[in-house]
This record gives C-alpha cells, sequence and structure tokens, in this order.
C-alpha cells in the first residue's frame, strides 16, 4: 500500500468549495476480534453547482476496504491509495456514499485505542481522532471546517456500556445508539466504550457522568463529589460569561487509560488521562491542575467545539483561549484561587523555553501548509504563550470588553467556523482600541521581550528607565505592574510592599519613570505576571533578592522572581550553583506548594542533569538532599502535608546512596509519615534500580503486589534503569525494534533507560539512538515518534559529540517531521546545556 498522505491547506479549501457535507451514520463493531474491529460509514453530501472540478477524495485508513458504493453504484476498493479514496467525476447535487471497512485498533493511543487492564483482565476502547485520525476509524472528509451531524451505533459485548457525543440509549443484544449531534467538526467525534464504573447525576437539566475503568472504581468514588463539584462549577461559571448556552445535550466525563494528552474536549464526551483518578497521595496543587483541566476542556465546548477554528493554523486560538480560560475560571469559581501562580512556574516557562528555539514560531502562524505541520504547533506557545497574551490583553482590553468581544464572536460563527480575522473583528467590535494592531504585534511576531531596569536617584527622587530590545518585528504593548519593595525594619529577612506603579510600556522599547523619596531595596517587573517577558534585576534588587526572595509577601511575585532566576541560568548570566544556593537558603521557608515543586524539579531535571559537569553532580545532589531534609523535618508536626510529600518525592530522586531510601521501602513508611502507597514504592524502586541496590526478584514481588497499569509502568521503568549490559539490551530492543510496548509502556521504559549515573554503560547507546529512533518514527508513526524524541533521547549524554551526532541525523537521516520537530529542540537544549557549562 502507498505511503499515507497528508492534507494540505489548498486541497482541504478545494473541498470545501466543492462540498457541503449534512450527515454522518456510522456503525461500529467491537465484536469482531482483538485486532480490528468492523467501521460501515454512510455519508451523506451535497456536490455544488458551477465547479470546474468535481474530482475530490474521502480518507479512510483500513485493515481491510471491503466495499464501496457511491449511489448505488460499487466503486472500486482497489483505487484506494495510501489513506485517499477517489471520487471522480461527482455531478452537483445530493449524494450518499457508503464504506465497508474493517480497522485496526490501535496501542498507541491513536484512532481507536484498546487496552486491557492487567488488574482484571477487563478491556477498554475510546476514541482519539484529533488531528488527522478520524480515518483510522471511519471514513470521512477529514477536515475541520466540513462539519455535519453524526448518528452513531455501535455494538459491543454485552457486559460493557458505550459513551459518545450525546447520550446513548442500549438497543439490545450489546447495541447502543447515540443521540443525533449538532452540526460538529469530524475530528471531534468520540467513543468510549468498555465495562465502566460510572458516576452520573444531573445539573440545570442535563446529565451529567464520570466514567473511568472499574478497577479504579474505589479512588473516583472518594473524589466523585470534588470533580463533580469543580464541574458544576466551572458550568456555572460559563453561564455567567458567555452568553450563549452549553450547546450539547450531556456532560460525560471519561478517564480512560494510555491517553497521550491531558486531555480532549469532545463536545459532550471529554476524555482525560486516567491518572487524574489519583490511586496515591497527591498535592493540592496536584488536585488544581486536575480542575484546571476540567476547566479548560469546558471551555472548549463553546470555543473549539461550538465554533471551530476553519484550518488548523488556527489551533493556538482554540488552546490559548482555553488555557486562559481553564486558570482564570479555575481561580474565580473553585476553592483553588492561586492558579496563576502555578501557571507562573510551570506552564510558562514552557512557552519561554519553545519561544527561544530555532522551532519558535508566531502565536498565530500564517505557514501551517498541511496537517503534518499543524502537529508540530501543538506547543508550548499555543499554549502558554497564548495564553499570556490574552491574559495581556484582558489587562490592557479590560475583560468587560473582552468578554463582549468574545460573546460577539460566538454569536456570529456558533455551529460553523471561524478564522483569526473573524476573532479579532468580533474584539475590534467591543472596544476602541486598536486591536488589529495589537494583534499584529503579539501573534504575529517570534521570540521573548526581555525587560531590563535601570535606576538611579537623584535630588531626592529616583528614576527608572526599563529597556525593552525589539524582537522580530513591531513593537509589543506591555501593560505591566511595577513592584517596588523595602526592607521590613522588624523582620529580619521580610520586605515591605510599597503601592505598586502600573504603566503601559514604550513600543520604542525605552520606557522611563520617576517617582519622589529613595528608591526601593527591590524592584520587580512584572510583578502580578500579567505580561509575557523575561525580566532582570538592577544590581541593588539582585542583593535583596539573595537574602530576601522568600520575604515577599505573595506567591505570585515570588514566581515572578523564581522564573526570572531559571531565565538567568538557562542565559548564562546566572551559575547553576547560585541558583542551588539559592533554592537552598529560601525553599525551606516557601509554603506555597506550586513553587517548591516547580523550584526542585528545575533543579533536579535540569540543574543537576545538564547544567552542571558530572564532577560537581555529587555536590549538588547533596545540597537537594540536604534541602528536601530540612523541608521534610520542618513538616514532622503534619500541618503540610502536601509540603511533606514534595519534599519525600525529591529526596527519593536525589538519593546519591541507597540506604535511607532502602529503609522506607522495607519498612513501608517514611518515618513520621507518610505510609508507602504505591506511587512512592516504585519511584523508591527506581531510585534503587539506579543505584544498582535492587535486582529482578524484587522488582517482580512489586508488581505482583501491584499487578495494575501503573504497576506494570513502574516495572518497565525500574527494569530499564537497571546498571547491567542485558537489562539495557532487552530495553533498546523493547523500545526500537520489538513493536510490543504500548504508547504508555515506551514511555515509562525510555524514562528508566537513560541515567546520568550510568554514563560509561549508556555511552554506546547515544550513537545508536540516531539511527534507531529515524527508524522507529517511520514505522510506528506520530505519537511514538514524539515519545522517542522526548522520553528516549538522551538528554544527560551532555557533549560536542551527541551534538554532533544529532546535527548530522538532521541533515542526512530525513526523520519524519514529529521526530524531526523533537530533534531540534533538544539539539538546541543540549547545545544550550553545553554553553551553560562553559560559562559557569
Amino acid at each position: 500500500m502507498a505511503c499515507m498522505s497528508v492534507l494540505t491547506r489548498d486541497e482541504a479549501q478545494n473541498r470545501a468549495q466543492l462540498l457541503d457535507v449534512h450527515r454522518y451514520a456510522i456503525e461500529l463493531d467491537l465484536t469482531t476480534g482483538d485486532d480490528t474491529f468492523d467501521s460501515r460509514t454512510l455519508i451523506r453530501f451535497t456536490v455544488l453547482a458551477d465547479q470546474d472540478d468535481t474530482d475530490t477524495f474521502v480518507e479512510v485508513k483500513p485493515a481491510e476496504l471491503r466495499s464501496v458504493t457511491l449511489d448505488g453504484h460499487p466503486l472500486d476498493p482497489q483505487t484506494l491509495d495510501g489513506n485517499r479514496l477517489p471520487l471522480k467525476d461527482l455531478t452537483p447535487g445530493e449524494h450518499e456514499l457508503h464504506i465497508d471497512a474493517a480497522m485496526h485498533y490501535s496501542r498507541t493511543g491513536e484512532g481507536m485505542h484498546r487496552f486491557t487492564d492487567p488488574a482484571d483482565g477487563e478491556t477498554y476502547t475510546y476514541t482519539q481522532l484529533f488531528l488527522d485520525d478520524v480515518q483510522r476509524v471511519f471514513a470521512a472528509f477529514d477536515q475541520p471546517d466540513l462539519k455535519a451531524a453524526f448518528d452513531l451505533t455501535v455494538t459491543a459485548p454485552h457486559t460493557w456500556t458505550v459513551l459518545a457525543n450525546g447520550t446513548t440509549e442500549h438497543l439490545g443484544d450489546g447495541r447502543w445508539k447515540a443521540a443525533t449531534t449538532p452540526l460538529i467538526s469530524t475530528y471531534l467525534v468520540a467513543v468510549a466504550a468498555g465495562p465502566w464504573h460510572s458516576v452520573r447525576t444531573e445539573h440545570r437539566g442535563l446529565p451529567f457522568g464520570l466514567h473511568c475503568r472499574r478497577s479504579l472504581a474505589p479512588h473516583l468514588d472518594a473524589d466523585a463529589e470534588e470533580l463533580l463539584d469543580i464541574t458544576r462549577a466551572c458550568f456555572d461559571r460559563y453561564h455567567e460569561k458567555f452568553t450563549q448556552p452549553y450547546p450539547f445535550d450531556s456532560y460525560d466525563q471519561a478517564f480512560v487509560p494510555e491517553f497521550n494528552a491531558g486531555a480532549m474536549e469532545n463536545p459532550g464526551l471529554v476524555t482525560f488521562r486516567d491518572e487524574f483518578v489519583f490511586r496515591s497521595a497527591v498535592t493540592d496543587t496536584q488536585r488544581q491542575t486536575r480542575a484546571m483541566v476540567i476547566a479548560h476542556e469546558m471551555a472548549h465546548m463553546w470555543f473549539g467545539d461550538l465554533v471551530t477554528l476553519t484550518w488548523w493554523d488556527d489551533i493556538w486560538l482554540n488552546e490559548s483561549f482555553a488555557e486562559y480560560m481553564g486558570y482564570q475560571t479555575t481561580a474565580e469559581a473553585t476553592r483553588f484561587t492561586d492558579t496563576w501562580t502555578d501557571f507562573g512556574v510551570t506552564r510558562k516557562p514552557w512557552g519561554y523555553d519553545a519561544d527561544q528555539r530555532p522551532s519558535t514560531h508566531p502565536v498565530a502562524p500564517e505557514d501551517v501548509q498541511d496537517t503534518a505541520s499543524a502537529l508540530l504547533n501543538f506547543d508550548g506557545i499555543s499554549y502558554a504563550k497564548g495564553a499570556s497574551a490574552l491574559r495581556q490583553l484582558v489587562a490592557w482590553l479590560g475583560e468587560e470588553d473582552f468578554l463582549a468581544g468574545i460573546n460577539t464572536h460566538i454569536d456570529r460563527h456558533k455551529f460553523a467556523n471561524a478564522t483569526l480575522t473573524d476573532f479579532i473583528d468580533s474584539l475590534a467590535s467591543a472596544t476602541d482600541r486598536d486591536v488589529h494592531a495589537w494583534a499584529n504585534a503579539w501573534l504575529t511576531t517570534t521570540g521573548v521581550d526581555t525587560l531590563t531596569p535601570e535606576l538611579h536617584t537623584d535630588n531626592g527622587h529616583w528614576h527608572l528607565t526599563l529597556r525593552t530590545p525589539p524582537t522580530d518585528g513591531p513593537g509589543r504593548p506591555h501593560r505591566i505592574t511595577l513592584g517596588l519593595y523595602d526592607h521590613d525594619p522588624h523582620t529580619p529577612h521580610g520586605l515591605t510592599p510599597r503601592t505598586p506603579l502600573e504603566t503601559d510600556l514604550s513600543t520604542t522599547g525605552t520606557t522611563t519613570l520617576s517617582a519622589p523619596g529613595p528608591r526601593p531595596a527591590l524592584l520587580v517587573p512584572n510583578d502580578g505576571d500579567l505580561t509575557y517577558a523575561k525580566i532582570r534585576f538592577d544590581d541593588e534588587s539582585a542583593r535583596t533578592l539573595h537574602t530576601r526572595l522568600s520575604g515577599l509577601p505573595d506567591p505570585l511575585t515570588r514566581a515572578v522572581v523564581w522564573n526570572a532566576l531559571r531565565d538567568a541560568v538557562r542565559d548564562g548570566d546566572l551559575p547553576p550553583t547560585t541558583y542551588l544556593d539559592t533554592a537552598r537558603t529560601h525553599l525551606p521557608h516557601e509554603t506555597d506548594l506550586a513553587l517548591v515543586g516547580g523550584v526542585l524539579a528545575f533543579a533536579t531535571t535540569h540543574i543537576t542533569d545538564r547544567y552542571i559537569t558530572p564532577d560537581e553532580r555529587p555536590a549538588a545532589l547533596a545540597t537537594l538532599t540536604d534541602l528536601c531534609r530540612d523541608l521534610i523535618r520542618r513538616t514532622e508536626d503534619g500541618d503540610h502535608p502536601g509540603l511533606r510529600l514534595i519534599a519525600v518525592r525529591h529526596r527519593i530522586d536525589t538519593a546519591a546512596h541507597p540506604h535511607t531510601i532502602a529503609a522506607w521501602l522495607a519498612e513501608g513508611t517514611v518515618p513520621g509519615g507518610p505510609e508507602l502507597d504505591p506511587e512512592l514504592r516504585w519511584r523508591i524502586l527506581t531510585r534503587l534500580a539506579v543505584l544498582d541496590a535492587t535486582d529482578e526478584t524484587a522488582i517482580a514481588a512489586e508488581l505482583a503486589d501491584d499487578p495494575s497499569a501503573t504497576g506494570q509502568e513502574g516495572a518497565a521503568r525500574c527494569r530499564a534503569a537497571l546498571p547491567h549490559e542485558d537489562a539495557k539490551a532487552r530495553a533498546w530492543d523493547a523500545l526500537f525494534h520489538t513493536d510490543a510496548l504500548s504508547n504508555y509502556l515506551f514511555t515509562a521504559t525510555a524514562q528508566g533507560f537513560w541515567q546520568p549515573e550510568q554514563a560509561d554503560l549508556l555511552r554506546p547507546y547515544v550513537a545508536r539512538y540516531y539511527k534507531d529512533a529515524v527508524t522507529l518514527a517511520a514505522r510506528r508513526g506520530p505519537a511514538i515518534a514524539e515519545a522517542a524524541g522526548h522520553w528516549a533521547f538522551p538528554v544527560h549524554a551532555v557533549d560536542p559529540e551527541t551534538l554532533r551526532l544529532g546535527q548530522k541525523c538532521l541533515r542526512k537521516a530525513d526523520p519524519t517531521p514529529a521526530l524531526r520537530r523533537k530533534l531540534v529542540d533538544q539539539l538546541d537544549d543540549l547545545a544550550r546545556a553545553l554553553r551553560v557549562q562553559q560559562q559557569a
């Protein structure tokens, strides 16, 4: 069979001018075996008059294409070319296309994913059709602007329940029928079938449901009220924000296994990765993240589902809007009021990092020529930078005008499609400000602005010059808050805030301000984190932060400062060891869980593993071990269980010697708590494997005690982490040659494989990686290609030879687009790590 074709923007535009698609009738039979399922599709569509060329095609990726009929006349299935079935010489008017096929189940989280739960042997299936995987499940004109109504019938084993975009009815004999959808895009069709455990309720006259695997039922039940409270609160808050009511007939949330993304906004049936059904202890920050994802996906019901992008160049608008609304609405409607602190310390750096790589692109990219290119833009720019830009827009425009423009947009384009131009026109209709100029400056340019202050004093005044060197286009308008702080005379390390200053920065790149009185001990540009920019500190402010960072009263201000220190390390302006010393000094006094977790994560995954030399690593690990020990001691009273859990996790991860954590595992508890749950037990066992302080017998025993899917992943991670040649060889073969690993088991194995403590043992695999990853990506597709580029890349091999081999691979090996993008990013991060090491 020919290789699969990607859809180009020109092809999509031509097909949209030719066709009006009315309705799909889809019949899926999930009882035909473990490898394939049956898919029968009827498409009713109209060919529009006055078209010069009436040839087109329908997409389908079958295991077997049994029959095709058009208006009752059979077509030859052998004309299928890759994933395209040609439709020739169509006459103007209405047509019916029938396609009968067998389709492959997936183990990679794409199309119709099939999973058998090792805990109880039960099997589950669900669809993930974004971006162009509809054709893995049923035949379709697979582009977002050919919306249609969908009728769905599913035959499933008798013990299963079938969920879909609309309410489902069991017709008997395992046959389920879903209510007809309103007009939606093909990639938003959803099915989830299996012996689900369900918790159901109603809200505002609509059925709401939570669903998970049966083996997770006790854990879902424990959190069901919290999940439903958050869902109801967000649902009500969106009805206060949006004038258009919720447009679908039900709201189900299914927590599904081996899901590649965080969640997917299928209308009426949102799918989430089932790690959000917590089976071990979690922090409040993790619960907050789950709440934010619920709010994020619900925002898509209006912005993404009701109004959908015309082409994939506007995917950023879907995700940026939902990202902004997710954080903002969670803060407004739930008990999690500090969401923007977590955004600042975890999500925003994702955007900053992406925006400084060679693969950066505008928030609103113009050059999205095909679906393969579109997938590459599903990144920190489309999410974090875009949401930051919208947050800045709200600060610049005012929330009232922003929401008025949003509601105009929804009213104009509901159950249809829209473009960036449509969106900006809708916003402009609600304000006198020049939104088009704002969009040009913020959405069509690349790069991160850097705000650099210079302060001096004279004649009883202090004067500020704030420089913003231009990026690649017109100067961006920034509306920011300048935080001003003085030493607190009553607290040795405290800071007292002055009244902050709010200002609009000049788009020329230089802004000046003056104020009477002595200069502040600390000036924080972008206090409150309302804009998207890196910041620097003047010398006196830097000295103040060295001793008083933890004395800043607002956690969001501290997040801005920690981000600035992170950026300075990455840019080579702050030695990595200075960052560690700052963390050692101030984290023992930190109370915000997101900040503690974010700082420790950067310190362990970036600084100790990449930004310092191997000779410096033991001292760095010792610093972090001492820091975690202090946090554990500080939380012995039991008043801060989340903080203690973070400290315990990182104490395990930074252990240079096995004795302490091995004793915890043997005793089943950390002295003073917590008791070890499955997550902590597997975490300890993984670290012991790295340190060569456990073996296959112990791993197998742990798996026998925890035979769950998570246990299987933990065992795979541990086995790959063992520092023995035979263990590494088996893991490498599983990753790159046998294709037996599901997406989650692939990731777990890759996570265990590369360890900085095992550099000599792993050195031969660095060169093998590039050749084997290219072959794997071509064979197993985009999801595994992305995992191979992310998790299986030798991130700890920070040396010029790794960089040289990678650059050669990009020049000569022709990796797939998904793998190429990951390699470009990884190699840029590697080059940065080398520079940081050299400058330090």
